[in-house]
């Protein structure tokens, strides 16, 4: 089988930057990115690379070499789907909120529509491939999608038939780009060897050959939930001996250099921090505990549920922290917070540690001046679900009443009068910050609440700062 027109339902954070790449390692095959989002289609055309709705070092840049040659964006999705030899479903599958496996079990209703609107337009042959990380045995529901619309013709010929296959995605936001560059491994699971074949020479035209993994599809399925809950349990792990660091006097950042050592342990995903947040590590895990405990293995996911909640656990217990240093109330007080996204290179805010931290605080009666130099007030006012405040003069007006937020572009402005700084994200230019200058403008005593070790204590010790940084017992 030969590749020369791919279709992928799902502009969003997996879509758009992998038939990005595709599209630009392998400019003889057609790359129709669709969605019914017509905003967001708008904003991946828009002549403003600024403007597109993902963020992430790199993209723009194939964006601009590849749109309008042969990757192309557009809300026409049965079309597309028709002219596809390769269809890629990347949509979302959130957590369901209620019914059978509600808090656990992922929403299969966009994958299982995308299956019924592949299986209405497709003609001749078409390799359907999973994208979107989905539960176990999800292939099987889009398998009987598909065989179920098969189509014959008035002399018994099949005029339209499907191969499924799991491709899961093993991006780290921030850093998309060079993880599609130069994966560490690419994994195909399918029944169909001369589908598999068909989809692997595809990412043949850049990465070697023996980076790419070949196994049946539940395999496939399940190593995408168990990579992500792998790396979700050392972030919990090394956040769990941070808050022992603390108590004890040890420092956390020599002991992860200390553990990270061992070759087999290995020093990534030891840096603590105010806790895992992303689109992926939570749903991934409850939905590993929500197959485990289908299967009766009651223990199994009450071990893999334990990440989780010691995750909810440390992101409240940094909020009670700050409470704690500030005198025991926090109402009326101006509080900074640098940072929003989950993590730095990325404007996803989606289960980052800082919503909740930031909900926290406002409860208490906080006034909290956000900056982030990649989310913009629009989505911190969704993941807040509280409006914000126009103007810092207001603020002073809010003493003794529920907590607001402001929204800040020059953070430099918002130490007049604050009381604490909170770094919740590690953007490099919360390095540079002047602390001299914010010393002057803030109010005595003032603290800093360093949740990703960013900085250095050296430059801020000629300071008068109360310094407190994740993990140190000093």
């Amino acid at each position: 089988m030969e590749i020369k027109n791919i279709c992928c339902i799902g502009a969003g954070y997996v879509g758009g930057p992998t038939m990005a790449v595709i599209a630009d390692k392998c400019p003889d095959i057609k790359v129709n990115v669709v969605d019914l989002n017509e905003d967001r289609i708008q904003k991946w055309n828009d002549k403003n690379l600024d403007k597109l709705p993902i963020f992430e070092p790199g993209l723009a840049e194939i964006v601009l070499r590849c749109r309008g040659r042969n990757l192309h964006f557009s809300t026409i999705v049965n079309e597309n789907i028709r002219n596809a030899d390769l269809v890629f479903i990347s949509v979302n599958t959130p957590t369901k909120k209620y019914g059978l496996g509600a808090g656990k079990a992922s929403d299969l209703k966009w994958v299982e529509a995308c299956a019924r609107q592949v299986a209405s337009n497709a003609s001749g042959h078409t390799i359907v491939v999973e994208k979107s990380t989905l539960p176990v045995r999800t292939a099987e529901v889009i398998k009987d999608i598909l065989e179920a619309s098969q189509t014959f013709s008035s002399k018994g010929m099949q005029v339209n038939t499907f191969d499924v296959l799991s491709n899961p995605e093993f991006l780290s936001e921030g850093t998309a780009i060079n993880d599609l560059l130069n994966p560490d491994r690419v994994l195909i699971g399918g029944d169909n060897q001369a589908s598999i074949e068909a989809l692997s020479d595809i990412y043949k035209s850049w990465v070697p050959s023996e980076k790419i993994l070949k196994t049946n599809i539940w395999s496939s399925e399940l190593a995408k939930l168990t990579a992500n809950a792998f790396l979700a349990q050392r972030i919990s792990s090394i956040n769990a001996i941070g808050a022992l660091c603390e108590a004890t006097g040890a420092d956390v950042r020599e002991v992860s250099r200390a553990i990270g050592a061992d070759s087999r342990i290995g020093s990534k995903f030891l840096d603590a921090g105010p806790g895992f947040g992303g689109s992926c590590f939570k749903k991934d895990i409850l939905n590993l505990v929500y197959l485990c405990e289908y299967f009766g293995l009651e223990e199994v996911a009450k071990f893999w549920e334990s990440v989780v909640t010691l995750n909810n656990w440390h992101q409240s217990r940094v909020a009670k922290l700050i409470t704690k240093k500030l005198y025991g109330t926090i109402s009326g007080k101006k509080i900074v917070i640098l940072g929003f996204s989950f993590k730095s290179n990325t404007n996803d805010t989606r289960e980052s540690a800082a919503i909740q931290i930031c909900k926290d605080l406002l409860d208490e009666g906080a006034i909290l001046l956000i900056n982030d130099p990649k989310v913009n007030k629009e989505q911190i006012t969704i993941d807040l679900g509280l409006a914000p405040e126009t103007e810092i003069n207001n603020l002073d007006s809010t003493i003794n009443q529920k907590g607001c937020w402001l929204f800040v572009d020059d953070m430099n402005e918002s130490f007049y009068n604050a009381d604490a700084i909170v770094i919740l994200t590690e953007w490099p230019e919360y390095k540079e910050i002047d602390w001299n200058l914010a010393e002057s403008r803030m109010r005595k005593p003032a603290w800093i609440f360093d949740s990703r070790s960013l900085i250095d204590p050296e430059n801020i010790r000629k300071n008068s700062f109360n310094f407190w940084r994740i993990g140190d017992g000093s």
